[in-house]
């Protein structure tokens, strides 16, 4: 039996704090692609957090490369 592995689902305000941004910068950086559109869920916007990870590796791999 395989172990399923759930990928919280977090919202704008978490994802600013992971980043150590505001909510508005962080939602300017959702409007010029930096970081993925949110999933909607009726009203409410929220992120994987593994796409906020990624984010965050993928920015770090630029600055050493």
């Amino acid at each position: 039996m395989s172990a399923i592995h759930i990928d919280p689902l977090i919202r704008d305000r978490d994802a600013a704090g992971m980043l150590g941004c505001s909510k508005a910068t962080f939602w300017r950086r959702v409007a010029d692609g930096t970081i993925p559109k949110p999933v909607k869920i009726g009203g409410m916007s929220r992120w994987p957090q593994s796409e906020i990870t990624e984010v965050i590796e993928r920015v770090k791999s630029e600055r050493e490369g």
